[in-house]
Parts: structure tokens; C-alpha cells; sequence
């Protein structure tokens, strides 16, 4: 038996159950964490990880099992009973107020008092946020707004406001989804140093690397049960991922490449815009990949934003299927443009709105050219961009932020599907969605540039640059650093055009 389990669990529950309209998100599940260990939990999008968390800090009421802290049994009836046992959750989407500060984060809520009735002791906040900030190793000053902050600073705010009220269970979910490798190295020191503190943290995770790196246990979710538990020296990537999805993954994502290309489908020719981008230069034809790499901040999205109208351009043209791009995001759809913005749910779903809407969304104009909607037709369009894409959803009438973020991505792709988009530019497709769902997304980039689309492929992960394009341009500050073909592509190539001047 591992030695980490002879001792009692700091917080455990046992068959735990919840269901939702038309889905069972949790059955049976059990799960413990110890004292100063990094937890592992695994499981594709929808496997039951999220929901899990939010039971274990009382967002959620289970419908069935018992919670023990400590080895007694305790209710769990909301977020004020955990937080009293020490449980702080950080999700993707961060619960900060922009334009307070830093210290103010940290005490929202829960200030402390000053010498008269209604007043906050300012003073005693600051210096209190700084010693929290100095455990993390963070050096910036506690009157510094949130919204100046970058995302792995705000990251590291959201974690002193967890410590801030003692917390000893920290969840962390997909905490370097948007992370430089500079940034994340740094977390992962923060998170050696809270774990020989004795804090216990809870870590989900679709990267191998970090559940190797970092895990001293694993837990595995399918389909809302636990379908397995290990330590990380007792099993390989490929099984973990065999067990995560219940089949085998190839997860090098190789692909053969197209040798008979087509027509110019995009074209951009000294491009720059007050986003920072300037004298862009680039190609994508039909029937190719090609990617765009450079490192976090390097302008990959501005570029992305500005061909596709969103940020208006200073100098240069774009030209998509040879006609002259002017205008906005409404002019490059009708040049058959489409855009899969990074931030999926800001920018591209209507999350109160259902599946089908939102499926049809881009493609209106396209599918009723009469401008009369017809039920029957939006219904018939719907199923088969469900069916096409494998979309888990009890039906077309769910609303789109009940789906997990690989099932949103793929609506987001699908509504552009819909309107016979011809031109894809896809910004960090596979962030934070698991590997099985990345493996499907792949396959369809493979399948659209196969029917003739032109794609450009924004990727963090230079795994999936090199192994998915045929060829790749790096961007640095802003500008176009180098091209790198297909056959030169390597992760040194790459990060010394990203980095340095070649």
C-alpha cells in the first residue's frame, strides 16, 4: 500500500451521485485527498470532473453520498461549509473585479475593520496581501489594478485569496491552459512550495507531462464514474488516456500531407494595426495547414482578429479567395471567412441560447436565403451538424453553456460548418478540451483541408503545430520572425525564431 494512504484522508466522499435534466453528471463516485499531496483528476470534457469539484465545495448539492473531513462525517449543503474546512476551488474562468486592486481582491468580501464603524483598515489589508504575495514569490505591489495584471499574475491572485482565508485543499482547474512555459515553470514552483507547506491540492489536468511531473496520485472520471485510480509510475500516457476515453488515442495527431494545393485562400500583405501587429506577410492555400506560432503576447491572435475584420487594420490589405477584404467580421463571412476565437465562451458562443440556435447562428442568411425561418429546416441543420461533429447533448434544445468545453468548441466549429464556411482560422482550438476531443478536432481540420478549405492553426503547443501543419510562420513583438517548412519544423527551430533574432 502506498504511504500517502496509511494516513486519514484530509477531506473524502463517498458515492457521490448527481443528475441534471437528461444526464446523470456523477454515479457512485469516490474520491480522497491527503494531506500535502498534488491529486491528479483525469477525464475527457464531460466526464464528470467539474461537476465533482463543485459538489466537493458545495456549488453543487449531491443527490446521494456522505463527506468526511478529517475521518468524521460532515454536511455539505454550500460554499460556506466548505470554505470553513479549508476547500477553495480556482476555476479556468477566474471570480476577479477587474478594476479593484490587488488587496482588495485578495479581502473582497472579507475586509478588515477599522478603527470606526463601517471603515476598512487599509493599512492592515495591504500588508496582510503582501505577505501572502511573498509565500507565492510574487513581486508587484499590492495597489496594482487587477485588470494591469497578465493571466498568470491574476492566477497567482486568485491563489493568495485562497490562502488568504487558510485554505488547505486547493483545486486547481487546468491552471496553465493559457501560460507561457515561463509562467507555468513558475507555478509550478508556487505549487512545490504550498505542497511542503502541507497543502493538499486537487489538479486537473489534459497535459501528460504535468500529471507526471507533478502527481502523487491519479484519479480517473468516464462518463461520470471513476473508472480508475494509480500513482503515476504505475502506468504510461497512452493507458491513461486509453482508460480517460475508453479507446485507443493516437496522440501525435501525424497526417499526410497534401501535395496538390489549390487556390490562394488567404493572402495578407503588410498588415499592421494598432494592436501592436505590423507588416504582416503571410499565405494560406486551399488544401493546406499552416500554422502560426510565437510565444504568448507575440501578436498571434491580433493577427487572427485583424484578417478576420474584428480589429480594424492601419496599413496593408487582406485578401481572402482573391477578393479585397474591407470592412468587418460580417464582410469576411460573406468572402466565406471563419474565425474560432480562443476565448470560446466570450467570443464565440451565445451560451444562453441553445445548441441549435447557436449552430445556426453564422449561417442564417445561408439557410433561409428567403428570410423566413422555418422550424423543420433549422432542426434538420442542427442534427447534422450534431451527428457530424458527435456533439454530446441530450438534444438541439439544450442551452450551450450546460455542455463541456470540448462539446462547445465543436458547436463553435460546427455553426461555421453550417454557413459552408471555406476559409478556417482556428485560435488555440485545443485549449483546455481533452485528448480524445482534440484527436476528433484534428481529424476534422484533416478532413476540411482534404474538401478543399484553407486553414490557419494558432497553437500554443508546438506538438501540434509541428505534427498537424504543413508549414508554420513564428511571430516575435509583434511582427513575422520567420517561415519554417514542414520538413525544418522543430521545437528548437521554432522557439529560436520566437525568441531571438535568427
Amino acid at each position: 500500500m502506498n504511504a500517502i494512504t496509511e494516513v486519514t484522508p484530509l477531506f473524502e466522499m463517498r458515492g457521490i451521485c448527481k443528475g441534471f435534466p437528461g444526464v446523470k453528471a456523477l454515479d457512485d463516485v469516490s474520491f480522497a485527498i491527503y494531506p500535502g499531496e498534488v491529486h491528479m483528476l483525469l477525464g475527457e470534457n464531460g466526464a464528470g470532473k467539474s461537476s465533482l469539484m463543485k459538489v466537493l465545495c458545495g456549488v453543487y448539492v449531491a443527490d446521494a453520498g456522505e463527506f468526511y473531513h478529517e475521518g468524521q462525517v460532515v454536511k455539505v449543503s454550500g460554499p460556506a461549509d466548505t470554505m470553513r474546512m479549508g476547500i477553495a476551488v480556482i476555476f479556468q474562468e477566474f471570480s476577479l473585479v477587474p478594476y479593484l486592486d490587488i488587496a482588495q481582491n485578495i479581502f473582497l468580501g472579507r475586509e478588515p475593520r477599522g478603527r470606526f464603524p463601517g471603515t476598512v483598515d487599509r493599512a492592515k489589508m495591504h500588508a496582510e496581501a503582501r505577505r501572502i504575495l511573498d509565500i507565492l514569490g510574487m513581486d508587484i505591489g499590492t495597489h496594482t489594478p487587477v485588470h494591469k495584471l497578465g493571466v498568470a499574475q491574476q492566477q497567482m491572485v486568485e491563489i493568495a485569496k485562497a490562502l488568504s482565508q487558510n485554505a488547505r485543499i486547493l483545486v486547481l482547474d487546468e491552471p496553465t491552459a493559457a501560460l507561457s512555459d515561463r509562467e507555468t515553470e513558475k507555478l509550478f514552483a508556487v505549487i512545490a512550495r504550498l505542497k511542503a507547506d502541507g497543502v493538499s491540492m486537487i489538479y486537473i489536468s489534459h497535459r501528460m507531462a504535468e500529471v507526471f511531473a507533478l502527481g502523487d496520485r491519479i484519479t480517473i472520471l468516464r462518463d461520470g464514474r471513476k473508472v480508475g485510480a494509480c500513482l503515476p509510475g504505475d502506468a504510461t500516457p497512452d493507458e491513461l488516456v486509453a482508460r480517460m476515453v475508453g479507446r485507443k488515442v493516437d496522440m501525435s495527431y501525424s497526417r499526410e500531407r497534401n501535395v496538390r494545393l489549390g487556390e490562394l485562400a488567404l493572402e495578407v500583405r503588410g498588415v499592421s494595426a494598432a494592436t501592436g501587429i505590423a507588416d504582416i506577410d503571410l499565405q494560406v492555400r486551399a488544401g493546406e495547414i499552416v500554422g502560426l506560432a510565437g510565444l504568448v503576447g507575440s501578436g498571434r491572435s491580433e493577427v487572427a482578429r485583424a484578417v478576420f475584420g474584428a480589429d480594424p487594420i492601419t496599413r496593408g490589405e487582406v485578401r481572402i479567395f482573391g477578393q479585397r477584404m474591407s470592412g468587418g467580421p460580417e464582410r469576411a463571412r460573406a468572402l466565406g471567412a471563419a474565425l474560432i476565437p480562443e476565448s470560446r465562451k466570450a467570443e464565440g458562443l451565445a451560451l444562453i441560447r441553445t445548441v441549435r440556435d447557436n449552430l445556426l447562428l453564422a449561417g442564417l442568411q445561408r439557410a433561409f436565403p428567403s428570410r423566413w425561418y422555418r422550424g423543420e429546416r433549422a432542426r434538420e441543420i442542427a442534427a447534422r451538424e450534431i451527428a457530424r461533429l458527435r456533439i454530446a447533448t441530450p438534444s438541439g434544445d439544450q442551452l450551450a453553456q450546460f455542455l463541456s468545453g470540448g462539446n462547445q468548441q465543436k458547436i463553435v466549429i460546427g455553426k461555421w460548418l453550417a454557413a459552408e464556411a471555406r476559409l478556417f482560422i482556428f485560435d488555440e482550438p485545443t485549449r483546455g478540451i481533452d485528448v480524445g476531443a482534440k484527436a476528433e478536432i484534428f481529424a476534422l481540420i484533416d478532413s476540411l483541408v482534404r474538401q478543399g478549405a484553407g486553414v490557419l492553426l494558432i497553437s500554443s503547443e508546438l506538438p501540434e503545430i509541428i505534427n498537424v501543419c504543413d508549414r508554420a510562420y513564428v511571430m516575435r513583438g509583434g511582427r513575422i520572425a520567420g517561415e519554417v517548412a514542414h520538413g525544418e519544423m522543430t521545437e528548437e527551430r521554432i522557439l529560436q525564431l520566437g525568441m531571438n533574432d535568427a
